[in-house]
């Protein structure tokens, strides 16, 4: 496990990403739909610091979202699963560098975390969900996914510039 955890600064970072969700201005979004600041967060985080430390940040950035926004729904099972499989990435794999890697990346975390998201409202409400119902879902899944794959590249690849300078392999 990295050293990331015990620096107090990259710590109080994940307080920013409560503060982006509620301050997203709407320009920032696609048609009224956000970029998933809790993906943009967790997936530097995860790659310098490993898979336990991603997936205690995953839990712990997924039940503040949660506390924040869905009713019914959680995002923890999602960043949990998301941070483990990121930080074992950034530990068995080689260095991610490419920034359309962390584009694609991105958008894999936050298709997985809209999809947890509809099928927990599938199980919830009932398998046939009203047409407006499933279809705002489909759609903030897409919109989402597509506006945070393309902020990752900027996002994370500054992120983990600044992390890994503060950890030493």
């Amino acid at each position: 496990m990295g050293r990331l955890h015990r620096q107090p600064i990259c710590v109080a970072s994940a307080l920013l990403v409560p503060m982006t969700t509620l301050a997203t201005p709407s320009w920032l979004g696609l048609d009224g739909v956000p970029p998933s600041w809790a993906v943009l967060w967790l997936l530097p985080w995860a790659l310098v610091d490993g898979p336990v430390s991603g997936a205690l940040a995953g839990v712990a950035i997924g039940l503040v979202m949660d506390g924040l926004n869905l009713g019914g729904v959680s995002q923890v099972p999602a960043l949990l699963l998301l941070g483990w499989w990121w930080g074992r990435l950034g530990r068995r794999a080689a260095p991610v560098r490419r920034t359309l890697n962390l584009g694609l990346l991105a958008w894999l975390g936050s298709m997985l975390l809209g999809g947890s998201l509809l099928a927990q409202l599938f199980v919830l409400a009932g398998w046939p969900l009203a047409p407006a119902l499933q279809s705002w879902g489909w759609h903030t899944l897409w919109c989402q996914a597509l506006v945070t794959g393309l902020m990752a590249p900027i996002v994370v690849s500054l992120q983990l510039l600044l992390w890994r300078r503060r950890v030493p392999s």
